[in-house]
């Protein structure tokens, strides 16, 4: 907490003028200052500064405020980014008071690893100016079609091919190694010695919404190679990927001007839009898109349009995308590029009225967008259009605005030719189970929060959060989900970066980046809720990734020798018998079938997430059906019937995939 006081003293040094300056161009007007306004398009300046009163004015749009609103409202820094941005700009020191020793080493800890990153973004950026970096990492650049001024613009660099470059510069520099470790720029080796996480690859920086460097992603350059594409900083003090944008820094005005923000991909998706002239555009870069992004759009924003590859692997991203922007209270919009190309070639390739005029001549509401995808696989089989209803019907029940919803519902009604009021109770429904789910949700935390307090540890899962039943020692298990998460786990631990390669028919076909084993089981289990009931399997599956996703130069046998010989003995043992070869036998047709592995693996991984996605069906329908037998109310015995119908029409689904009779 800052002291009243303190920012009384800031808001009377801060002159509005030179803060609203530093990001707009004004213009002397007798006593004040005008400018277009920065958050709304206009031809004619009606955006007035008044350094007398220390305010800002739009008599187009209405914002106003002081010095700090204006840095809350543009930047979007929070209230206390705000007033330390305004101290250090005008020399006053800021003191929050009733800080403890914890909370000051924790910041003091935090703008240390700000400290690093910066220093690091610097090294990156000298390196590519001369010796290999010029001859490799700009000549990659610019074949990707980058300019000059975008290369510097965006802050783009190279990390020598040595292991100890930037570990070595640093040291001398004096930053310590406890720094450079938890900034995610080195690893301990088992003497104790530095290495860089980031060598022999370009890299782009990564930037907090205020501007500040938080983060690296590195690209190899060399093909051929069992080398990941990509190499990522981890979750750091100052760095969560999930909560994170590439691109947010430079983009979050020109979102907040057109009150509309293009979501792609990847880097180099961004770097040719922005280059282009589109720079209200961000990208998820490496992670299936979040929550806390949809939110951080959000407060800039509140139209979402996502754009995408129009190949296969990008509209199953769009499908998966649109829930999690609905549910966020956005409105969004799809864009697919034609097959063959993505948000950079696309860019490249186009004058910027020509990617304009597609975007306004392609774009489509997610219900055209859904309606449109789905519609294509059903054809005229009746059930499969009813599930496509009840699939719509799922999506618009996310929508937060009743106001909203009630227009979509009426929109669908009439392209389906169905009774609105069909629509209604369906997402009334699927509401009122969200609402029970997100109920027992706070239940449990509370009753973990309690038992906490108390001293009892944390409080055990039971039935109402996953079907379970106790097995020995302290691991819960549900004997119908047990064997398909070990068979899933056993691709994971034996063939985790193996790539899978899809025949061009397949729906998962990828014909640039074909996914790992890993990727692949994680993306297509976590969207769908579908991560793993059993404790043991699911503390092994979620070691692996923390390795995986933490240790980016690990190879596969590298990340199970971790497993092994870690502290948690029962996990050792447990991945060790999973990757002998007699377990290997236990595997059903993986070896029996086909002579070579990648193609073994595309066939088995895929019917390997869709056996264990059905038995979690089963498992509901089984539980739901265990609820009904001692309900009495009639409009819960209604919504459980409407709910055991829904799991068995997916489950039959599933079956008729995987040629099931039941």
């Amino acid at each position: 907490m800052i002291p009243s006081g303190t920012i009384e003293r800031i808001l009377d040094a801060a002159k509005i003028e030179e803060v609203v300056g530093d990001f707009v161009s004004l213009k002397r007007r007798g006593a004040s200052y005008v400018a277009c306004c920065p958050f709304h398009n206009e031809k004619t300046p009606s955006f007035y500064v008044t350094p007398a009163k220390g305010i800002y004015k739009c008599f187009g749009c209405g914002k106003a405020g002081n010095a700090i609103t204006f840095l809350k409202e543009h930047e979007g820094m929070s209230y206390m980014e705000a007033v330390r941005w305004l101290g250090k700009k005008y020399g006053v020191e800021v003191v929050e008071k009733e800080e403890s020793a914890e909370e000051m080493a924790a910041r003091q800890h935090s703008e240390s690893l700000y400290l690093v990153s910066d220093w690091a973004w610097k090294f990156f950026r000298e390196a590519l100016k001369s010796g290999e970096g010029r001859s490799i990492g700009y000549a990659y650049f610019r074949s990707r079609g980058l300019e000059d001024a975008t290369i510097e613009k965006y802050g783009l660099g190279w990390a020598p091919r040595s292991r100890h470059a930037l570990a070595d510069a640093a040291m001398a520099a004096g930053y310590k190694a406890e720094y450079l470790v938890d900034a995610g720029l080195c690893l301990r080796n088992e003497d104790g010695s530095l290495v860089d996480r980031f060598f022999d690859r370009a890299m782009f920086p990564i930037h907090s919404v205020a501007g500040r460097v938080i983060a690296f992603g590195g690209r190899t350059l060399k093909s051929g190679l069992p080398a990941m594409k990509y190499v990522n900083t981890p979750t750091t003090d100052i760095y969560s990927k999930e909560r994170s944008l590439y691109g947010i820094s430079f983009a979050k005005t020109e979102i907040a001007r057109q009150k509309k923000c293009y979501l792609v991909e990847g880097y180099l998706d961004v770097l040719s839009m922005h280059q282009l002239g589109i720079t209200n555009t961000v990208a998820s870069s490496g992670t299936s898109l979040t929550t806390p992004q949809v939110g951080l759009i959000g407060r800039f924003a509140e139209n979402v349009t996502i754009m995408y590859d129009g190949d296969s692997a990008g509209i199953h991203a769009a499908l998966r995308g649109i829930g999690l922007v609905i549910q966020g209270g956005l409105n969004v919009r799809v864009v697919l590029l034609p097959d063959g190309e993505d948000p950079d070639s696309f860019a490249r390739g186009h004058s910027l009225q020509e990617v304009q005029d597609y975007i306004a001549a392609n774009e489509k509401d997610f219900i055209s967008f859904k309606t449109d995808m789905l519609l294509s696989e059903a054809g005229d089989d009746p059930l499969r259009r009813a599930e496509l209803i009840n699939d719509i019907a799922d999506t618009i029940a996310l929508i937060p605005d009743p106001v909203k919803r009630t227009t979509y519902v009426q929109s669908s009604a009439e392209r389906f030719g169905v009774d609105a009021q069909i629509l209604f109770s369906r997402i009334a429904a699927t509401r009122t189970k969200k609402i029970e789910e997100e109920q027992r949700d706070r239940d449990r935390r509370r009753r973990r929060e309690e038992r906490e307090a108390e001293g009892q540890g944390p409080d055990l899962p039971g039935i109402d959060e996953e079907p379970q039943q106790k097995t020995r020692g302290e691991f819960f298990e549900s004997p119908l989900l047990a064997p398909s998460e070990k068979e899933l786990l056993w691709f994971v631990l034996n063939h985790g970066l193996d790539h899978l390669v899809f025949q061009k028919e397949s729906p998962f076909y990828e014909p640039k980046d074909p996914p790992c084993v890993a990727d692949f089981i994680r993306d297509n289990l976590e969207p769908d809720g579908c991560g793993f009931v059993n404790r043991v399997y699911k503390e092994i599956f979620d070691a692996y990734f923390a390795l995986y996703d933490g240790f980016h130069d690990l190879d596969q046998d590298g990340i199970v020798r971790r497993l092994v010989g870690g502290e948690n003995q029962e996990m050792g043992e447990r991945v060790l018998q999973m990757t002998l070869e007699e377990y290997r036998l236990s595997v059903r047709n993986f070896q029996s079938s086909m002579t070579n592995t990648a193609t073994k693996l595309a066939v088995f991984v895929p019917k390997a997430i869709m056996v264990y996605k059905a038995k979690r069906l089963q498992e509901k329908n089984r539980v739901l059906t265990e609820q009904l037998r001692g309900e009495t109310d009639p409009a819960k015995v209604r919504l459980l019937l409407e709910q055991i119908r829904t799991t068995a029409e997916y489950r039959k689904n599933f079956d008729e995939k995987l040629g099931r009779v039941r």
